[in-house]
């Protein structure tokens, strides 16, 4: 008698069944590495164990991979190489710049230009807004953070208001262009989104955005800005190595030129880098040792672990999802965004939005809502930025700027800032 079903257990049938249950166990496999990784990103650190968030994204991208959610040439293709040489290319020339001393030079001029407190105030905010809005605005506040609290120290001045400016407008200047921030950079490379379109669309938003900074701390701390007495900062000797200032200034310049006429961001970024590592006075040394390493790696294993999130059968989920939680609408988006910032960071938060922005109606106002409310979102809580965070490492010698202290500023701050975004992105 023949056996209906075959034998052997060779059969479709058979063969349906098992590739049914392995898709079973693979999409559950994805799903449990995916949140866990985001679980120790949100908590910073797994508990009990020596993980920090890149050990958690790597090890994540590897359990992808070792339970065949993806192949290793999948996991591959999932390293987005744009935004990795991006970023990369950006850390080389940020580096040349402060090594130089471009840093410390414009924002010492600005000080001591600056001869009343809020004049001051402003100046160091819109400074450290100006320089994050082309570079890296980490870079920003580890260079402006220890200046400004030394000069308001031996001023005699309250430093809390005008550190909050470094860290708070470093944030919000970041937003203007694709090279302000890392998560900026990311979403140019999955959007597509030209540099001169993003900056025309969100430098108004940071412009504003600044002035309700300055506006805010002056009200919060109106104490220190009360009177209009004449502030005389003395002038300070910054370290500038001149030929490397030059060269870095010119290629600095020639890189956003590019920018904004249309060329690859990536390419550009590091044939600038690149052309910078040719010198006879900088030891490459110096240069290795301002790149964020670990920050490259954490971007290249969330990448994957989100591609295997992507292959699963929650891919499947997203469009609903996308509609039912009504992310067509501006404010939803941006109040999830700014939500999920805060819990696991904001770069794994714009890879976790990366799947559902592509059902949304409009896919490129979606990437740009997206981008303002994960950078404004930063300065929401002291541990909402990186930025914040090193400010006040870089001044704890001068001021000790507590949780509590960060947020009476950080919380109007960034609502309001979000709250105009929203409204002018409409």
């Amino acid at each position: 008698m023949t056996d209906d079903l075959g034998t052997g257990g060779n059969t479709p049938y058979f063969t349906s069944l098992r590739s049914s249950r392995d898709g079973i166990l693979e999409d559950v496999a994805a799903a449990i590495i995916f949140f866990a990784t985001y679980l120790v990103l949100a908590l910073g650190r797994m508990p009990g164990l020596r993980i920090d968030r890149t050990g958690a994204a790597i090890i994540g991208a590897s359990l992808m991979v070792g339970t065949n959610v993806l192949t290793l040439d999948e996991a591959y293709r999932a390293i987005h190489l744009d935004t990795i040489v991006l970023l990369f290319g950006m850390m080389i020339v940020v580096a040349n710049l402060r090594l130089s001393g471009f840093f410390g030079v414009v924002s010492e001029w600005a000080v001591e230009h600056a001869h009343h407190r809020l004049t001051m105030l402003a100046a160091v905010a819109f400074v450290s807004a100006l320089l994050s809005a082309f570079f890296v605005n980490d870079t920003v506040c580890l260079v402006l953070a220890p200046l400004v609290a030394e000069v308001t120290s031996s001023l005699r001045r309250n430093p809390v208001p005008y550190l909050l400016a470094v860290a708070m407008a470093s944030n919000i200047g970041s937003v203007a262009t694709l090279t302000g921030n890392p998560q900026n950079m990311l979403i140019g490379s999955y959007s597509g989104i030209s540099y001169t379109t993003f900056a025309r669309a969100l430098a108004p938003v940071a412009a504003v955005g600044v002035v309700v900074c300055v506006a805010v701390l002056a009200l919060l701390y109106r104490a220190e800005f009360r009177g209009a007495a004449k502030v005389d900062v003395a002038r300070r000797a910054v370290r500038v190595n001149r030929a490397l200032l030059f060269k870095s200034l010119a290629v600095s310049f020639g890189m956003v030129v590019f920018f904004f006429a249309g060329w690859p961001i990536a390419k550009v970024a590091i044939v600038a880098g690149a052309l910078l590592l040719i010198t006879r006075r900088v030891k490459p040394e110096k240069i290795y040792a301002q790149v964020d390493w670990s920050l490259l790696v954490l971007f290249g294993g969330l990448f994957i672990v989100v591609a295997g999130m992507e292959k699963s059968s929650l891919q499947d989920d997203l469009a609903w999802l996308a509609e039912r939680a009504h992310l067509d609408n501006g404010a939803v988006l941006s109040a999830v965004a700014a939500l999920l910032s805060n819990i696991v960071s904001n770069v794994p938060a714009v890879l976790v939005f990366k799947p559902l922005v592509a059902h949304l109606a409009d896919p490129m106002l979606g990437w740009l809502r997206l981008a303002m409310a994960s950078t404004l979102a930063g300065n929401l809580t002291i541990l909402g930025s990186v930025a914040n965070l090193i400010v006040v490492e870089r001044a704890r010698h001068i001021a000790r700027i507590g949780f509590w202290e960060y947020a009476r500023a950080g919380v109007p701050v960034s609502v309001i800032t979000v709250l105009i975004g929203v409204w002018m992105l409409r």
